[in-house]
């Protein structure tokens, strides 16, 4: 696979990143829509090389700061998930509100056009840009053609409930549906983060943890998962999560991810994990002591072993 250069200064694109077609976008999550529109930018132009145009932070972000955090993806993430699907050039451009003030006829022409030098772009049927979502689809085809540069304008992809989407894969993973959003994807969803040091409880309780704060991840349903974790180096290890605020114990902290490990013994503290949800098992509770919260989390342990050990096989 050919690795993916990464620009995050649109005014100052080396040459040998000009001349491509560009898929436009937030991707966040790339799903399987977002890949649709990446495969179809290059079946437009094969001959010219594949690139994607998003912005970070998301919009979102800087326009509702109040918005509890909902990301799918952060920017490595995202780099990542684009590099697997063949992007050899990804423009992340800085959007704050200097750039959030653009008119959408400045964002074709100085950025599209005379500072990323594209010959080809692509985009879905709703994608809006510019001061206050001035630029839609229909002007950008005209603007671009004026401009000589290609345009093509990608039917969002769709199964029987609509259009794919990062506000469906929210939604799913928000009403405790990991699997679902798996589909949506094409892999499962993750968490990435650094483990920070807890209160040692699950130690004491018999489950060591890794603690993972959600940062600006979506915080999906709160509850216990059977979960996959990716360490560095490349390995993965089955174990099970509890995302939440751990009501029994009422420690009164932010929600945060603690995974326990199956048959793993070692020192994780400051290294950065990816923990892929993959199925619910109970949803958060409250528990009468911590000798019934003990039990209980043998019991999840149990039964995540079984469902990862079952989709391992195939079941």
């Amino acid at each position: 696979m050919l690795k993916a250069q990464l620009h995050t200064n649109w005014r100052d694109i080396p040459p040998e990143a000009h001349g491509c077609a560009a898929a436009l976008g937030n991707f966040d999550g790339v799903h399987l829509g977002h890949a649709h529109l990446v495969h179809s930018t290059h079946a437009a132009r094969p001959d010219l090389p594949l690139a994607v145009v998003t912005f970070e932070p998301h919009p979102r972000e800087l326009f509702r700061p109040q918005d509890p955090p909902f990301r799918l993806s952060l920017p490595d993430e995202r780099f990542a998930a684009l590099q697997a699907l063949g992007v050899q050039h990804v423009f992340q451009i800085g959007f704050d509100e200097e750039f959030s003030r653009m008119t959408a006829e400045r964002f074709v022409e100085d950025v599209l056009h005379d500072a990323l030098c594209l010959r080809h772009v692509a985009c879905g049927p709703d994608f809006a840009f510019g001061y206050r979502r001035g630029g839609d689809v229909t002007f950008l085809a005209e603007r671009t053609g004026e401009l000589g540069m290609g345009f093509t304008s990608v039917p969002a992809l769709a199964d029987a409930a609509g259009p794919y989407s990062s506000t469906r894969i929210r939604r799913l993973l928000q009403e405790g549906y990991p699997e679902r959003a798996t589909e949506e994807l094409g892999r499962p969803w993750f968490i990435r983060g650094q483990v920070q040091h807890g209160d040692k409880r699950g130690r004491l309780l018999g489950f060591p943890t890794a603690n993972i704060p959600l940062g600006r991840h979506l915080e999906p349903a709160r509850g216990v998962y059977a979960v996959t974790v990716r360490l560095p180096g490349g390995y993965t290890r089955p174990g099970v999560a509890n995302i939440g605020r751990r009501p029994t114990i009422n420690d009164g902290q932010e929600s945060r991810v603690e995974v326990n490990l199956f048959d793993f013994d070692g020192d994780l503290y400051g290294q950065t994990l990816s923990v892929a949800l993959h199925k619910m098992l109970r949803a958060e509770q409250r528990f009468a002591g911590l000798d019934e919260l003990k039990a209980q989390i043998a019991q999840d342990a149990q039964q995540a072993r079984m469902v990862l050990n079952a989709e391992l096989a195939g079941i």
